[in-house]
């Protein structure tokens, strides 16, 4: 099995905004063909309830939707009001001499900007990848076929993040980690790796817990980690840990979900406890950055949340009984939330 702990010689960055930024382009061509919401725009600018409320749409997808078309450049942030960018004007608006509508494909062309059509107007994920055969990803999640290949997919991926946070994180002293979510275990393992008196849990739903069980027995880490079925949401976290982590887990809720979470860790912490958000943050304007907007499109698509700035989960944190302690990278523009149980 990979060691936990060794770094790749190259940085992939640029290969995973492939991934990340996969649903960003459908977000455009579902606005610039289906809405024609460029050119609306331009004539007066807009907050994001007057859009909902023009369109008929909620309040997430259209708030995911701008802050990617900011990010981008095409519309700007004024206060609470958004209106076109020149270079929007220019490219994206009707009359322009160099509107670039025609050359995108129509909305029927592209499954995946369909389905973010339909999400503006609903506000609920849509089935992952936009498969014809497949519920959303909440759903799918407690079928045995796809946890197995989603959890696989986030497990490869894990193996770069966890090792570059843990090189990164101050867990000296700390005894007992719950990895809350925590998928295959692969976080909890390289936690592990990197020091040597931590114990972990990783706490999931069947039947990802049995998959975790697997991946944490190949990884030689049974001695130190072990698993916990449980539905996160249905009851009280446990307690006994001094140590929380949330990594790529509240990005999937929405607001009331996450301020829930953050909540239940609150109650199962003592005092000192820390707790640790792992996960890709918009700046606290939601200006940026690029790939950060440009993955939120593709969680929104597929999950019930989005991507939250440092300053929302900060602010969720302290508002519950945390103080914010630290901010420190991972990899590929990921980083760590570190705060302490008041």
């Amino acid at each position: 099995m990979t060691d936990l702990t060794v770094a790749p010689q190259s940085d992939p960055t640029d290969i995973y905004r492939h991934r990340d930024a996969l649903y960003g382009t459908d977000m455009l061509i579902a606005a610039l063909k289906g809405l024609n919401f460029f050119t609306w725009l331009s004539e007066k600018p807009q907050t994001v309830e007057s859009i909902c409320e023009y369109f008929g749409f909620k309040y997430r997808p259209v708030d995911v939707m701008t802050t990617y078309f900011v990010a981008s450049g095409w519309v700007q942030r004024e206060g609470g009001l958004l209106s076109v960018t020149e270079q929007g004007k220019e490219h994206l608006v009707e009359g322009s001499p160099w509107f670039i509508g025609p050359y995108f494909p129509p909305v029927e062309d592209r499954p995946i900007a369909k389905d973010l059509l339909e999400l503006l107007k609903t506000g609920e994920p849509a089935s992952f990848a936009s498969r014809d055969d497949e519920e959303d990803w909440h759903k799918a999640m407690e079928t045995e076929t796809f946890a197995k290949e989603f959890t696989a997919m986030m497990d490869c991926r894990g193996v770069l993040l966890a090792q570059a946070m843990a090189k990164r994180l101050d867990l000296s002293g700390r005894k007992r980690l719950l990895d809350i979510a925590g998928g295959s275990g692969v976080y909890a393992c390289s936690l592990a790796a990197h020091f040597s008196e931590l114990s972990a849990t990783v706490l999931d739903k069947e039947p990802v817990d049995a998959i975790a069980a697997k991946a944490i027995s190949d990884r030689g880490f049974s001695n130190r980690v072990d698993t916990l079925a449980m539905d996160m949401l249905e009851a009280p976290l446990p307690s006994g840990y001094d140590v929380h982590l949330y990594s790529n887990v509240l990005h999937d809720w929405d607001v009331d979900l996450v301020k829930c979470l953050l909540e239940k860790s609150a109650e199962a912490l003592e005092s000192g406890g820390m707790l640790i958000v792992h996960d890709m943050f918009l700046n606290a304007d939601k200006t940026g950055p690029l790939h950060t907007a440009e993955y939120s499109v593709l969680l929104m698509h597929v999950t019930q949340g989005r991507c939250y700035s440092e300053k929302e989960i900060s602010d969720w944190a302290e508002e519950v009984g945390f103080r914010r302690l630290d901010h420190v990278a991972s990899a590929a523009n990921r980083s760590a939330l570190v705060f302490e149980r008041r």
